[in-house]
């Protein structure tokens, strides 16, 4: 099979007629095999419906529904496990993502030899303040703290070889940074193509301004992890080492000091009064508490006997 595009939704029945006979008509011009999987990411419309009668009018339409809204990961990952088409694209379901880009993401992937292609909207029908300028923002700091350059991370139409999903876990809100997950993975020709942008023909956008922030904390999370999930002694460890010795070195000031004053005969402060003195003991302690944790997540790390240390790429004649 040549394509499995996979579509995640909520509250869309009014336009996936339209997008399911878009894509059926691009499929048929390009001859392609595919397959195109809908996950109904709990809507409370007649999404479901639409789709049940959609896979009864075209065997290659197969649907997933959920019990209640999960988001668009979990939707995804749904999805990713279903797909068995060589090359997999994501799109939405709002028709703001145009099927005739499918072509040109499937001859990247196939002769390209790319593991990944995103699309960038580059010319955008947003809101300017409330969408356009904050993903610009968002997408300047992925870039800059993923390492992958990438000018669209939010957008949903991307290309990827079926190795690639098959090879990462998208859980949480993790769908935006889905590119730099399949870095992480090994995966690392990514390449962009600009696509273009449609205005939403029905109903309003499922996501506001909060997406941001999530997208924000989701990206701290995925630096740590990608950094120091295998290695949190690394972290954790080397900061309690330095805060401990800088502690003991200014305990030690504080002794060295008050025995100088003693055998010169001045009057020294008690070492309550000192105020280093319980900047000294905090930081200590802090210190001792962080090479714990490290030391800590390292036992956890390597009894959890779960815990997937590497991936293998290729065997022969094993």
């Amino acid at each position: 099979m040549n394509l499995s595009i996979i579509i995640p939704l909520l509250n869309e029945q009014e336009s996936l007629p339209e997008l399911h006979a878009w894509i059926v008509k691009v499929m048929i011009a390009n001859q392609y095999s595919y397959e195109v999987i809908f996950i109904d990411d709990g809507s409370t419309d007649n999404s479901w419906q639409t789709i049940e009668t959609l896979s009864k009018e075209d065997p290659n339409v197969k649907g997933i529904r959920f019990f209640k809204n999960y988001g668009k990961s979990q939707a995804l990952h749904a999805g990713f496990a279903k797909a068995q088409g060589d090359v997999i694209i994501t799109m939405d379901a709002d028709l703001q993502d145009s099927p005739e880009e499918i072509p040109e993401l499937f001859k990247m992937v196939t002769e390209g030899n790319f593991d990944l292609v995103s699309g960038w909207k580059k010319k955008r029908y947003d809101h300017v303040v409330t969408k356009n300028l904050p993903s610009k923002l968002f997408n300047w700091a992925a870039r800059k703290t993923s390492g992958v350059y990438l000018n669209d991370f939010n957008c949903g139409l991307k290309a990827y070889q079926q190795k690639v999903i098959k090879n990462i876990e998208v859980s949480g809100e993790m769908h935006r940074y889905i590119p730099v997950l399949a870095k992480n993975a090994g995966f690392g020709k990514i390449g962009e193509k600009v696509v273009q942008h449609q205005a939403r023909k029905y109903g309003e956008s499922k996501f506001g301004m909060s997406r941001f922030i999530n997208g924000f904390l989701d990206l701290i999370t995925i630096w740590f992890l990608s950094r120091y999930g295998k290695r949190p002694m690394h972290l954790f460890g080397a900061l309690g080492v330095i805060m401990f010795i800088f502690g003991f070195l200014a305990t030690g000031f504080i002794i060295v000091v008050k025995l100088i004053k003693l055998y010169s005969g001045m009057h020294p402060l008690l070492v309550t009064e000192n105020p280093l003195f319980y900047i000294a003991l905090t930081t200590m302690i802090i210190g001792t508490q962080l090479f714990l944790a490290g030391f800590l997540g390292e036992i956890i790390l390597r009894s959890n006997t779960h815990s997937e240390r590497y991936k293998i790429a290729s065997e022969v004649n094993l």
